[in-house]
């Protein structure tokens, strides 16, 4: 491994949205508390087969935070480290280890990829020092961090006979150099790779190279009601950019410029000073938090997330820089396990919804050096789209359907999603110059059956009904080819008919046409009893259960994951159930066995 030469903790990450990764660097950095020397690292920058070197290390251990993508899928940056724990007879004997899973209780594969990191190195040999930890997403992930953490160092320092060396609170990874005289050309000024990459684009494009797509449709789908829903379409001419139906969108947003200013203000800096924050482990593969050199203002708008409540390891490192004492304290114990900590931090920053500058603006006596609240921030990270376009009719453009987040908080303040206000302002052409968003591609197994003879049953209500809309040009695009098309059913779910009937004019063309077989369209408001897509799955069960159990029909989910793909599988429990002769154990395992195949599809969010 090289770079771990003297340390004896590696935290590796498999992380999608960067939690993972912000988990794993305070595990490094907690290591140094207990006088051991610890480095976070990306499996996909290592060869995993130098593992086993581990256990020449004396009081060594891996430590590996790993977050469950999608359908039980390893995140994109542990995909190689997957494939070698399913390809390799390595002998990890002597290696020790621990697995803090990141998930999501309302997903199928709840914590699949952490379960089965633990599980499979224990086969090859490597010895488990901790139980596995497990977060869940749809609780406190937060909590189910910090309660782990706070039984695992302990434990750790039993099993190595090491004590903590006293709480120090202000160990800084970064430190600051400011650039008086430097030349522009070398600052970032919102790019992720290559300096410059913005100005001069090269594919292949790719997550540390977007591209930037012009924005040549920006409209509001619905007709009334109190939401924003869009309808964007980005030009992807030139770009070398493939897509297929199904696939996502990710795009890179921006932070509102009124919160920056005002986070600069009362922060009292000149937001356009250059600095470079520069790791203080001279080995660290990691040299900068974001890219550096850069200004303030470019890391507050491009590079961190100052919308998020903060994390508790944030505030705990940020209270010492409160003068009122009662400050120190309260930020000390909402970083701590104790209940009542933990029902302080619940309440006053996830409950209210405080980002950083709400923090700020309800503790006057908490004014940080603006260096370190930087550094302790997370990296602002891509939104995706499922994209709504199919590229056999528009191969030249990427189309997405969103509705834009806007609530308000406890406390009275307006809170608005980052990405869908920021798309929601991406206005076609402003005076002649045009909105740019940094895109790519994300591939998907979300995809239309081989046999495009195959039947479709697509469930997909709000903007759910997105990738739908690419499936059902494909389905058209194929049918004037000649080709035998399948019955293509689609079930769309919205509140009123006269309000966010989304793409109706579309659909109701595409259903007179015989591109859509059947339309089903439930409005949950529009009378007394709320009818949802589910209850229309009932309604039609003798068609769904001939086009599933004889014609091979493919099913696809799309939208939320809490409530809907939840109720939508168990009316699919309930009508194999009833229409197959099934008892509830065989009907789920039936259903199981259709996603086995990839013939039962989801491509939710929660």
């Amino acid at each position: 491994m090289g770079k771990t030469k003297g340390r004896n903790i590696v935290v590796f990450y498999g992380s999608q949205t960067g939690t993972g990764e912000e988990f794993a660097n305070r595990l490094s950095k907690d290591a140094q508390r207990y006088g051991m020397k610890g480095m976070a690292a990306d499996p996909e920058e290592y060869d995993m087969c130098e593992l086993s070197r581990l256990a020449e290390i004396d009081n060594s251990l891996a430590i590996f935070c790993m977050a469950t993508y999608g359908e039980g899928d390893p995140t994109d940056n542990a995909q190689d480290f997957y494939d070698w724990l399913q390809e390799s007879d390595g002998e990890l004997n002597g290696v020790n280890y621990t697995v803090f899973a990141l998930g999501n209780k309302t997903y199928e594969h709840y914590n699949a990829m952490g379960a089965y990191v633990d599980k499979r190195l224990e086969e090859l040999g490597a010895k488990r020092v901790f139980d596995l930890g497990m977060g869940d997403d749809d609780g406190n992930l937060e909590e189910d961090f910090v309660t782990w953490r706070e039984q695992f160092w302990p434990a750790m320092c039993e099993h190595f006979g090491v004590e903590a060396s006293g709480e120090d609170s202000s160990i800084r990874q970064y430190e600051l150099k400011e650039h008086n005289d430097i030349n522009m050309n070398k600052v970032y000024t919102g790019e992720f790779g290559c300096l410059k990459s913005f100005e001069t684009q090269k594919p292949p494009f790719d997550a540390k190279n977007p591209f930037l797509a012009p924005v040549i449709v920006n409209r509001k789908l619905n007709k009334a009601g109190n939401r924003h829903l869009m309808h964007l379409e980005v030009d992807i001419t030139g770009s070398k950019i493939r897509y297929e139906s199904g696939d996502h969108v990710a795009v890179y947003p921006t932070n509102d410029t009124a919160i920056v200013n005002k986070l600069g203000q009362i922060l009292g800096v000149d937001l356009d000073t250059v600095i470079s924050l520069n790791n203080l482990d001279e080995e660290s593969n990691k040299k900068h938090p974001f890219p550096c050199p850069t200004t303030y203002r470019t890391a507050l708008t491009h590079y961190l997330d100052i919308i998020h409540p903060p994390r508790t390891n944030v505030l705990y490192e940020l209270a010492q820089y409160a003068t009122d004492p009662k400050d120190q304290e309260n930020m000390r114990k909402m970083a701590s396990s104790a209940p009542e900590g933990k029902a302080l931090y619940q309440s006053f920053v996830l409950e209210d919804n405080r980002n950083i500058l709400a923090i700020l603006e309800d503790l006057p006596s908490l004014r940080p050096p603006i260096d370190h609240l930087c550094e302790l921030l997370p990296r602002l990270q891509a939104r995706y789209y499922s994209i709504a376009s199919s590229s056999k009719v528009h191969p030249n453009s990427i189309h997405i359907c969103a509705v834009v987040v806007e609530y308000t908080t406890k406390t009275g303040r307006l809170t608005k999603g980052v990405a869908t206000t920021w798309l929601k302002n991406k206005l076609v052409a402003d005076n002649g110059h045009k909105s740019t968003v940094p895109m790519y591609i994300r591939k998907s197994q979300f995809r239309l059956p081989f046999k495009a003879s195959n039947p479709v049953i697509m469930v997909g209500p709000g903007t759910g009904i997105a990738p739908f809309m690419g499936f059902i040009q494909e389905r058209g695009w194929l049918k004037e080819q000649g080709k035998e098309v399948g019955e293509t059913v689609l079930y769309f779910g919205c509140r009123h008919k006269n309000e966010d009937y989304l793409y109706q004019e579309d659909l109701e063309e595409a259903e007179k046409t015989g591109v859509i077989t059947k339309l089903n369209v439930a409005f949950s408001r529009d009378q007394e009893q709320k009818v949802y897509v589910q209850h229309l799955l009932r309604t039609n069960k003798e068609d769904l259960w001939r086009q599933i159990h004889t014609d091979n029909a493919h099913i696809y989910i799309c939208g939320d994951a809490r409530n809907m793909a939840r109720d939508v599988q168990t009316a699919f429990y309930e009508i194999a159930e009833e229409l197959g002769g099934m008892t509830r154990t065989q009907a789920t395992d039936y259903i199981k066995k259709l996603m086995t195949k990839g013939r039962y599809s989801q491509d939710v969010w929660s």
